[in-house]
């Protein structure tokens, strides 16, 4: 049992606690929290600094993990697309040279700046680090999207708890039931390794619409749903008139068919194609206008997930923060990947928000990427704030501006319990 406390703590279940003490059992679990008034003794841990529960990211793709610092920035996501397909082209090659390799023969590596880490066992460590430094810094919950397997032994042994996100995606109707198929296998190796999963779509504009009525008649009894959602204003003009930078990109990756079958246009996708059951995590949004949120927020249970370090690289701008916050919106925190991002930590997100609305206060940046991430993952039962019988994780963080309940560039966390 241990009794920690610290400065303040910020619960997410009462009011902030200064000067409290939290009570834990040997495995985490929270036992007390008290609001101090002088009863902490020689047993008491006392921290200069901030308790808080331990980080939710509602949105990683831990596959991808090797990419680091291999696709250029600020091109926009069209841009994006077609490195990263071409990234994937390599690593398949080498996989296909691999197998075809007789006994003592080293494969041929392939062509191009990815190839020199597109062999499985690179991809793997990779990832492996990956999710170390994740837990490390501060990470107790993640909705990981999937579109293999090789990251599931990875995450059956992570002290982090996982959720799979398998994601389905192809534009073409033809391609669609051996699309669904291939979810449904990685559905069964995810439930083998011990692993939630939810079947999702991975955009509006990259999946048809045959596509999306197999996903969603396979999503129907989700939990948690999540779709990638008006990252580039190039969305809209794909599925409008089939233009712009999505349709370059697509094209240049031979995945477009001779008849496209898509959504009339983003709302109606979400509204109509998308289930209605469980929660439903938006990523990125950074055109989503005021009226969109507006038809969409009925919905109920929806979550805008904002990566905005990722953003900012890609797209070179912020998600629409003091809209979504007018609007009432139920804001969560995601990381994106390492191919867009240089880390998978939840804090320097939080940083970010803190530089370019420096008006948000730190104890809704705690809240979205904490209980509001575990609600929308359905495990608040278990994670996000700071109340008995929760086994949330502890940080601590440091050199916040307290008086003014703000983040600064000095900002660290820390663990201050380890599963």
């Amino acid at each position: 049992m241990r009794r920690l406390s610290a400065s303040l703590i910020l619960t997410n279940d009462r009011p902030p606690l200064e000067n409290g003490i939290v009570t834990t059992a040997a495995d985490g679990t929270i036992l007390k929290v008290e609001s101090g008034n002088g009863t902490a003794g020689p047993d008491t841990e006392f921290y200069n600094g901030i308790i808080i529960p331990g980080f939710v990211n509602c949105h990683c793709h831990l596959e991808l993990s090797h990419l680091k610092g291999m696709i250029p920035a600020g091109k926009g996501l069209g841009s994006f697309l077609t490195e990263l397909s071409a990234a994937e082209r390599a690593e398949r090659e080498m996989a296909e040279k691999a197998a075809r390799r007789t006994t003592g023969e080293t494969a041929e590596k392939t062509t191009g700046e990815a190839a020199g880490q597109a062999n499985p066992e690179a991809i793997v460590a990779a990832a492996e680090a990956a999710d170390r430094d994740m837990y490390r810094e501060g990470t107790e919950l993640c909705a990981d999207i999937c579109n293999n397997s090789s990251t599931f032994g990875i995450k059956s042994k992570s002290r982090i708890s996982y959720f799979n996100l398998i994601e389905v995606f192809s534009p073409d109707p033809a391609l669609a039931p051996g699309r669904i198929q291939h979810a449904a296998n990685l559905a069964a190796e995810s439930t083998k390794a011990g692993l939630p999963f939810s079947i999702v779509p991975h955009s509006v504009y990259s999946v048809s619409l045959p596509l999306f009525r197999l996903i969603k008649e396979k999503s129907s009894g989700n939990r948690v749903s999540s779709i990638h959602f008006m990252e580039s204003e190039g969305e809209e003009m794909f599925l409008s008139d089939r233009s712009g930078p999505l349709m370059e990109a697509f094209s240049w990756a031979g995945l477009i068919p001779a008849v496209l079958h898509t959504p009339e246009n983003s709302v109606s996708a979400i509204l109509d194609e998308v289930t209605p059951s469980g929660s439903l995590i938006l990523v990125h949004n950074i055109h989503a206008g005021r009226e969109t949120v507006r038809k969409i927020n009925p919905r109920g249970n929806v979550y805008w997930c904002l990566c905005p370090v990722s953003n900012l690289r890609i797209e070179g701008r912020m998600p629409p923060l003091a809209m979504l916050m007018e609007e009432g919106c139920d804001i969560v925190i995601g990381t994106d990947s390492l191919a867009s991002n240089e880390s998978l930590g939840i804090l320097p997100e939080l940083k970010t928000i803190q530089q370019h609305h420096p008006s948000v206060r730190l104890e809704d940046l705690i809240r979205w990427s904490t209980i509001n991430g575990a609600r929308a993952l359905g495990q608040e039962n278990k994670y996000g704030s700071i109340s008995p019988g929760k086994r949330p994780g502890l940080l601590l963080v440091e050199n916040a501006d307290t008086a003014n309940m703000k983040l600064t560039p000095d900002t660290t966390v820390s663990r201050l319990i380890k599963n």
